[in-house]
């Protein structure tokens, strides 16, 4: 019943951005930012912007006025175009928060990482964001590269309307094949997420098995589900940057204030 209930309303959207949208809310992934502790001292805490755009964009609300984007193109009232433009701030914090926060979770479950590491750059002389230390399966080091796509980006609403997860399950792919020549020498995770919460299967998959390892190291049973908070945390994070960085500059009054109080 709830499953047809579920279907009749996809159904009764009028667009692929809803549907996209409500088929990444019904995924636990997406949500997980929801279940944090709200605390400063853990970094958990998201600020009141940051709060209010990750709720209007997990329930398809009014984020801001039509405006025009730093780079000449219309920002709608829903704000999706800060998420994929190449002129937002947002998306190189995100890639590296979640970057950062593969490595500190790996260094606490007793396995030293580092960022960018040289000596493995791929054909075109990129680097993969980290690697291990030490071996983390069959005597190999592990070597990640992470990216979060846009869900609701116009080359991936035809497909994210009918399965959630699959713009990152995509990247995901797209990745792997980068990354074929060094698949012999370490073992490869691409970490494919998406703006809406949701995540690809490699990255889904490596984050429990990163999360068994917390858990072994640290004792602490629900460590998984700590990561995938944090990890949900960092998307909502660089959403918020994004959208916001699409505002024009403009000049307050600290001059006046400045004088004032001289």
């Amino acid at each position: 019943m709830l499953q047809k209930n579920f279907n009749t309303l996809r159904d009764s959207f009028d667009n692929n951005y809803d549907r996209s949208r409500l088929l990444a809310a019904a995924c636990e992934s997406s949500g997980k930012w929801i279940e944090a502790l709200p605390a400063s001292s853990l970094g958990t805490l998201l600020d009141n912007d940051c709060l209010r755009i990750a709720t209007a964009l997990r329930l398809g609300l009014k984020i801001c006025e039509k405006h025009f984007c730093l780079c000449g193109s219309v920002v709608e009232e829903n704000g999706y175009h800060g998420l994929s433009c190449n002129c937002s701030a947002g998306r190189r914090s995100r890639h590296d928060d979640l970057n950062d926060l593969i490595k500190r979770a790996l260094t606490s479950a007793k396995i030293p990482a580092i960022l960018e590491p040289i000596g493995t750059c791929r054909e075109d002389g990129k680097r993969p964001d980290g690697m291990t230390l030490i071996p983390w399966s069959k005597g190999k080091a592990l070597v990640w590269d992470a990216t979060c796509v846009d869900t609701y980006a116009s080359c991936h609403l035809n497909c994210s309307s009918i399965a959630p997860g699959s713009a990152a399950n995509e990247a995901e792919i797209r990745k792997i094949n980068k990354y074929k020549s060094k698949q012999n020498d370490y073992i490869f995770i691409p970490v494919g997420v998406e703006t809406s919460g949701t995540i690809g299967k490699e990255a889904n998959s490596f984050l429990h098995s990163l999360g068994r390892k917390l858990i072994q190291a640290t004792g602490e049973k629900r460590s998984t589900s700590f990561l995938l908070q944090r990890v949900s945390i960092a998307i909502q994070r660089g959403n918020a940057t994004s959208i916001l960085a699409t505002h024009p500059k403009s000049h307050g009054l600290d001059e006046i204030y400045s004088f004032l109080f001289k």
